[in-house]
C-alpha cells in the first residue's frame, strides 16, 4: 500500500512538474514527460508501475484514455468543420485505409514482421493520439484551419485505429478455427454501431436531464464522469475496444447539443484531462525496461524513417488530393502525426494476445510501439513551430491584446500599440462605435464577446491579455470572470479598484479582473481625465535612460499603464503589482497634457553622474 501511494505521488509530481517546466521553457511537454518517466523507471528504478499496480495497471490506463477521448470529443464542434472543409472527412474515409495499407507494407517489407502482426500493428498506427496532438497545438502558434484539422483527425481516428486492430485480431483468431472474413466482419461492424448508438443515447440522456434539474449542480461533474466510465466498460463488454468509439461519440454529441450546464464543467474536465495525460505518460514510459529496448533491431530504424517520411506524407497527400486545402497546409499536415497513449496501450494488449495465438513477432510490438511513439513525439514536438513558420501556417507571431469596449480610451491605447506592431483587436456589440475604430485602421470584432458563437469566429489563442473597458463595470467583471480560466486570472484587467470583501457596495476581487493603473482609477475618473486632454505616451528605456528617468520626465499626476517588453510580452501596472522594466522595454503611460519637466530629468542625470564619479574615485 505504501509503495502504491508513493508511486502515485511521484507520478503526479513528475507529470505536472514536466508540464510546468514545459510552460516555463516552451519545450514540448510530451517530450519532457517521456524523459521524466524513463528517468524514474528504467534508468533510476524509482518507479515500477507493473510491480506497484500489477493487473490493475492496464484497466487504469484504459479508463484514463477513455476519459481523455471523451474530453477531446467535447471540444469538437461541427461548426469548426466549416473552416476545415472536407479535409477531416477525407482523412477519415480515405486516410484510414490508405494509412493501414501503406503501414502494413512498411511493417512487412521494412520491419520484417510477419503478415498478421504487420496488418494488426499498422491498424494501430493509423491513430494520431489527442493526448499528444492537443498539448502540442496548445504550445504552438498554428493557424486555425490546420490546427482544427489535426485536432479532429486525432480524436476521430483514435477509435478507428483501435477497431482496425480489433478487426485484424478477430479475423486471425477466427481463421485458426477455419472461419472466414464474412463471419467475423459483420459482427464487429454491428458491435461498433451498437457502441456508437450507446454513446449517442448517453449524450442525449445527459443533455435532457441536466437542464431540467434532475441532477444538482454539485453532482453534475461526478455524474458525467461516472457515465463515461460506465459507458466505456459496458461497451467493451459487448465487444473489446468498442468503448473508445462509445465515449468519443458521446463527447462529440454532447458538444453539439448546446447544453448550457456543460460550460461550468469545462474547467473540471480540462483539469482531469491534464492530470490523466501527465500520469499515463509517466506510467507508460516508466514501464519500459532495457531488455525490451534491446529487442529493437537496426531495420526498425528504417521502419521509423518510412513511417515519418513515406507513410504519413503519402496518406495525407493522397487523401487531400484535389481538395481546396492549400499546398503549404497539406505539407504541414503531412509532417505532423505524433502517436500517443492509445497506440502504446493497444499494442501492449494485443502483444500478449498474438503471442497466445503463436505469432512470435507479437512480443516485439510493445518496444516497437514505444519507439514509434518516442520518435514521432520528439521529431514533431521540436519541429512543429519551425515547420509551421517555414510553410507560413502560423497564427499570430506575437502575443496580442483583446480590448472589450470601443471607447475613446481603448481606441487611443489600440493606436499606440498598433504603432509598435502589437496585435490588438477591439470587440464591441455596437457597429456604430466600432466604425470609428475601423476608420482609424484598427482591427475590430463585431459581436457579443460572451456568446458561444464567438468561440468559433474569434481565435482567442492569439491573445495573451484581455482588457474590459465598457461603460458597465459589472459587465466588465463578467467578461473577465468568463475568460479568466482560458486566458489566465492574472491576464484579465478592467478599470476600477476592487473593493474589500466586507464592502457590500463594490465588486469583490474574486469575480472581477485585475485593476488597471497603480491608482486603480475607475471609469468616472477616466472620463474626467479624457475631458481634460490626458493622452498616452510611449517611452523606450535604455541603459542611459532608465525607468526612474522616465518617471521623473512625467508630470506627478501621470500613471504608468503597461510595459511592452523586447520580446513583445505585455505587462500591466496595477494597484497590486508592478513589473520590473529593463533596457529595451517600452513603458506606456497615461498623462495630463503638460510638457515633461526636462530640467528635472537633466538634474537627475547630473546627480547620477556625480554618484558614479564618486564611486570610481573611491580607493579599492
Amino acid at each position: 500500500m505504501e509503495e502504491q501511494a508513493l508511486v502515485i505521488a511521484l507520478v503526479g509530481v513528475l507529470g505536472i512538474g514536466a508540464q510546468w517546466v514545459a510552460w516555463r521553457t516552451g519545450w514540448p511537454a510530451i517530450v519532457l514527460m517521456l524523459l521524466a518517466g524513463f528517468a524514474a523507471g528504467p534508468l533510476l528504478g524509482i518507479v515500477d508501475p507493473h510491480h506497484a499496480f500489477g493487473e490493475l495497471l492496464e484497466p487504469m490506463i484504459s479508463i484514463g484514455v477513455a476519459i481523455i477521448l471523451f474530453e477531446g470529443g467535447l471540444s469538437l464542434d461541427f461548426r469548426e468543420l466549416r473552416k476545415t472543409g472536407s479535409a477531416v472527412w477525407r482523412l477519415v474515409i480515405f486516410g484510414v485505409p490508405i494509412a493501414w495499407l501503406l503501414g502494413s507494407l512498411a511493417c512487412y517489407y521494412v520491419a520484417g514482421l510477419v503478415w498478421p502482426v504487420s496488418i494488426l500493428f499498422a491498424g494501430i498506427l493509423v491513430v494520431t493520439g489527442p493526448t499528444v496532438v492537443l498539448p502540442m497545438l496548445r504550445q504552438s502558434s498554428v493557424a486555425k484551419r490546420p490546427s482544427a484539422i489535426l485536432k479532429w483527425e486525432a480524436i476521430v481516428n483514435d477509435p478507428f485505429g483501435a477497431m482496425c486492430a480489433v478487426l485484424a485480431y478477430e479475423y486471425f483468431r477466427a481463421s485458426t478455427s477455419g472461419a472466414n472474413a464474412f463471419e467475423v466482419v459483420p459482427a464487429l461492424v454491428l458491435a461498433t454501431l451498437a457502441a456508437a448508438l450507446l454513446g449517442y443515447a448517453a449524450a442525449w440522456l445527459i443533455a435532457w436531464s441536466f437542464p431540467r434539474g434532475f441532477v444538482p449542480e454539485y453532482l453534475k461533474a461526478p455524474v458525467l464522469l461516472v457515465v463515461v466510465v460506465s459507458l466505456f466498460v459496458g461497451s467493451n463488454m459487448i465487444q473489446q475496444e468498442t468503448g473508445l468509439v462509445a465515449v468519443t461519440i458521446m463527447g462529440i454529441a454532447l458538444a453539439n447539443m448546446n447544453v448550457d450546464s456543460l460550460r461550468d464543467i469545462h474547467p473540471f474536465k480540462q483539469n482531469i484531462a491534464v492530470i490523466l495525460v501527465s500520469g499515463i505518460f509517466i506510467l507508460l514510459s516508466a514501464s519500459l525496461d532495457f531488455e525490451t529496448l534491446r529487442t529493437l533491431e537496426w531495420q526498425f530504424m528504417l521502419f521509423l524513417l518510412a513511417i515519418l517520411f513515406l507513410v504519413r506524407p503519402a496518406t495525407v497527400l493522397l487523401s487531400l488530393a484535389f481538395s481546396k486545402i492549400p499546398w503549404n497546409e497539406r505539407l504541414f499536415l503531412a509532417w505532423i502525426a505524433p502517436r500517443g497513449i492509445v497506440s502504446i496501450a493497444i499494442s501492449g494488449l494485443f502483444a500478449l494476445r498474438l503471442s497466445d495465438l503463436g505469432y512470435a513477432d507479437g512480443t516485439i510490438l510493445i518496444s516497437l510501439s514505444f519507439a514509434v511513439c518516442v520518435t514521432t513525439i520528439v521529431a514533431h514536438g521540436f519541429t512543429i513551430l519551425p515547420v509551421a513558420r517555414w510553410l507560413n501556417v502560423t497564427g499570430s507571431t506575437s502575443p496580442g491584446l483583446l480590448l472589450v469596449g470601443a471607447t475613446p480610451w481603448s481606441m487611443g491605447l489600440a493606436r499606440e500599440l498598433s504603432q509598435m506592431d502589437v496585435p490588438v483587436t477591439i470587440a464591441d456589440t455596437s457597429w456604430w462605435r466600432l466604425s470609428r475604430a475601423r476608420q482609424q485602421g484598427l482591427d475590430t470584432y463585431h459581436g457579443e464577446i460572451l456568446a458561444e458563437a464567438t468561440e468559433h469566429s474569434l481565435d482567442l489563442s492569439q491573445y495573451q491579455v484581455l482588457v474590459a473597458v465598457t461603460e458597465n463595470e459589472a459587465y466588465n467583471a463578467l467578461v473577465c470572470n468568463e475568460f479568466a480560466p482560458e486566458i489566465g486570472r492574472d491576464s484579465v484587467y478592467q478599470l476600477g479598484e476592487a473593493g474589500h470583501h466586507d464592502d457590500p457596495r463594490s465588486l469583490p476581487p474574486s469575480i472581477r479582473g485585475r485593476a488597471l493603473f497603480k491608482s486603480g482609477v475607475d471609469m468616472n475618473e477616466m472620463h474626467r481625465r479624457q475631458t481634460h486632454g490626458w493622452e498616452f505616451r510611449k517611452t523606450r528605456l535604455s541603459e542611459q535612460f532608465d525607468f526612474d528617468d522616465a518617471r521623473a520626465a512625467l508630470p506627478a499626476e501621470a500613471d504608468f499603464l503597461m510595459l511592452v517588453r523586447k520580446d513583445g510580452n505585455l505587462r500591466f501596472f496595477t494597484h497590486a503589482s508592478r513589473p520590473s522594466p529593463g533596457a529595451g522595454d517600452t513603458v506606456i503611460s497615461y498623462s495630463p497634457p503638460e510638457q515633461p519637466d526636462l530640467e528635472k530629468v537633466q538634474a537627475r542625470k547630473e546627480k547620477k553622474a556625480r554618484g558614479q564619479s564618486k564611486a570610481e574615485a573611491k580607493p579599492a
